[in-house]
């Protein structure tokens, strides 16, 4: 019997009050956990408190503790976070952030942008966790400061930098005949650091789709590199990370028919910055980035493999200026791209480029603190597109601050809307205005409390149409006919001491298409999360439980579907064995619920994964 969301507050809500009674019974040792410093709400390092944009970090700690997970099982337990998996572990990731398309939400690693020029999904699934030290996730509009795709907002992935000299080897295996292994030696010194890092990962998987009943299996050779110096006042550094593999996965049309792909990503980047003046740093970033997708079966009705490809070379140009009560940064984004596709015998070849220029100013008057950004993008498709964010924020006492903002966003169209598949080169860009009100109170040295209510509106939304004159399904072309409108409340509350670390959060929501007056797809109106980690000695223990409403989707054929509801708990245990030795634990799906995120799409059961971790420091 499914469980009710009320139910699981009521638990909720019982589990919370135990680390403030324990707090409340023997002061913990030490008092306020580190609090995270980010980059990317503002291009410049802030602590998280400090923001203005609602903010959510992914520390090293919860990635260490969750053995077999990848990218999108850690982010899906935040509030106003929606992944969709297409099946098992390698299986398209698609991320849906405050309702939004999941094309509307700008991808990076390390500061580089990793969303392709031809579908526009960053692939998330292909980025091994054992590489990521953080997580940063910015919600609302970012176009001004990034240009296109950060209408619901910006994931950023912050790889592992070196701090001291060593070694770390891990080794994990799990259900569906998962295992995976990895190892990473640093090196730091006075003349700079070098770090590099592989990473291996292979799963048998399970049938994605229903009506399937073979296997379709995944592996991941990943690679990354990092090295810093300072030659005389001049910071320079390269970051290389790429990944090769194959996902194994089942037909569209026909679910037992095995097909399978060949992919491969890489960002590699080389940056100079330094003191141009006494209160004005710049940077410089030149970064290349593939993406390359490609088919190994022919279906009967094509004529050649399929295949998908994005180089993408950019330079990002930033200054900063501290002009004591004033924060001032300012650049300028290059960017040239090619996208090759083949899909459906419809083929391209396109070279694209685009130029961004942006300026922001932050203030702090008192208890007032204020943010402006403006950014213009020329692109070659359709001309200029100016965006912008204005941000207020007034500290009503110490640790309590409000907070109001809004601001515009856009999506350029991509080579597949463009020149694919019902291709159309006259489109516009998908267009946002996003209005938000927030609040954020520290109770106490251990509790934080966050409130925030949004109303987010997308304009000239593209959509594929049909030709109305005629009953081919198939003759028509994408157009900007669609408008989105999407409001909701979010909530969050955290705890941190010594020994506990507990996070609750829920989200509600209204994803409406006005054109059709229907719901969103694949997106929940409501979700509530709790994560809770108990220190005991050398062992670590705890849950994450996730309440998600029902959605709206389609079926394989196009027509209207439905996906009910789901609670979903995972259970973890860390223990640390002395002389560099932890070993992890997780037990994804701990109820065994049968549940869809895709219509007709398959996902994971209970299944134990474990990991043995040596850290030599």
């Amino acid at each position: 019997m499914r469980k009710s969301p009320s139910a699981f507050l009521f638990l909720a809500s019982s589990v919370l009050a135990l680390p403030v009674l324990a707090a409340g019974a023997a002061e913990p040792a030490s008092s306020d956990p580190l609090e995270p410093v980010i980059v990317t709400a503002s291009r410049e390092p802030e602590p998280a408190s400090a923001a203005l944009a609602s903010t959510i970090v992914i520390d090293r700690a919860t990635i260490e503790r969750s053995p077999g997970a990848d990218l999108g099982d850690l982010m899906r337990f935040n509030a106003g976070i929606d992944v969709v998996r297409s099946g098992g572990p390698g299986q398209q990731t698609s991320l849906f952030v405050r309702g939004t398309n999941s094309n509307h939400t700008l991808v990076l690693i390390d500061g580089v942008r990793l969303n392709p020029g031809t579908l526009g999904v960053a692939s998330l699934q292909n980025i091994p966790p054992d590489f990521v030290d953080h997580i940063e996730i910015v919600k609302g509009p970012r176009s001004a400061l990034y240009g296109t795709d950060a209408i619901g907002g910006v994931v950023n992935i912050i790889t592992r930098q070196p701090t001291a000299s060593g070694f770390d080897v891990e080794a994990g295996s799990g259900r569906y005949a998962t295992r995976q292994a990895s190892a990473g030696a640093q090196a730091v010194g006075e003349q700079g650091s070098l770090s590099a890092a592989a990473s291996w990962q292979q799963s048998d998987g399970y049938p994605t789709q229903v009506g399937d009943d073979a296997d379709r299996g995944f592996r991941d050779v990943s690679l990354a590199v990092a090295a810093r110096t300072r030659i005389d006042g001049l910071e320079l550094g390269a970051r290389v990370f790429g990944a090769r593999g194959n996902t194994q996965y089942s037909d569209l049309f026909n679910s037992v028919i095995g097909r399978d792909q060949d992919f491969r990503n890489s960002a590699v980047a080389v940056d100079a910055g330094g003191q141009l003046a006494e209160r004005l740093r710049s940077r410089v970033v030149l970064a290349q980035m593939t993406d390359d997708l490609r088919q190994n079966q022919i279906a009967d009705f094509e004529s050649s493999r399929d295949y998908e490809t994005t180089r993408r070379l950019t330079l990002d140009w930033q200054n900063d200026a501290d002009l004591g009560a004033q924060q001032l940064t300012f650049g300028a984004i290059l960017m040239r791209e090619n996208t090759r596709s083949s899909v459906f015998d419809t083929a391209y070849d396109v070279d694209t480029h685009a130029e961004t220029g942006y300026v922001e100013d932050r203030a702090t008057l008192g208890p007032h603190h204020l943010m402006g950004a403006v950014g213009y993008t020329h692109h070659e498709t359709f001309g200029g597109h100016t965006t912008w964010n204005a941000e207020y924020g007034y500290a009503l006492a110490p640790g309590a601050l409000v907070t109001a903002a809004v601001g515009t966003a856009f999506r350029a169209p991509d080579s597949t809307d463009r020149y694919g598949f019902a291709g159309n080169p006259a489109l516009k860009p998908e267009s946002s205005r996003n209005f938000e009100l927030g609040y954020r109170q520290r109770l106490d040295a251990h509790q934080v409390l966050s409130l925030a209510a949004f109303d987010n509106r997308v304009t000239d939304l593209i959509q594929y149409v049909s030709m109305p004159t005629t009953q081919d399904p198939f003759a028509g072309s994408n157009e900007n006919v669609a408008e989105a409108r999407i409001r909701g409340l979010e909530a969050a509350w955290e705890y941190a001491d010594a020994d506990w670390r507990t996070r609750l959060a829920a989200s509600r929501q209204d994803p409406e298409n006005r054109t059709t007056g229907t719901t969103l797809l694949r997106r929940a109106k409501a979700s509530a999360s709790l994560s809770v980690a108990r220190l005991l000695g050398r062992q670590q223990l705890g849950f994450d439980a996730l309440v998600s409403g029902p959605r709206t989707d389609v079926d394989a054929f196009g027509g209207p579907a439905h996906d009910g509801g789901y609670t979903l708990v995972n259970l973890f245990w860390q223990a640390r064995l002395g002389g560099g030795l932890t070993l992890s634990a997780r037990l994804e799906n701990a109820g065994d619920k049968r549940y869809e995120v895709a219509n007709g799409y398959f996902t994971t059961r209970r299944g134990l994964y474990g990991a043995l971790r040596y850290d030599f420091r």
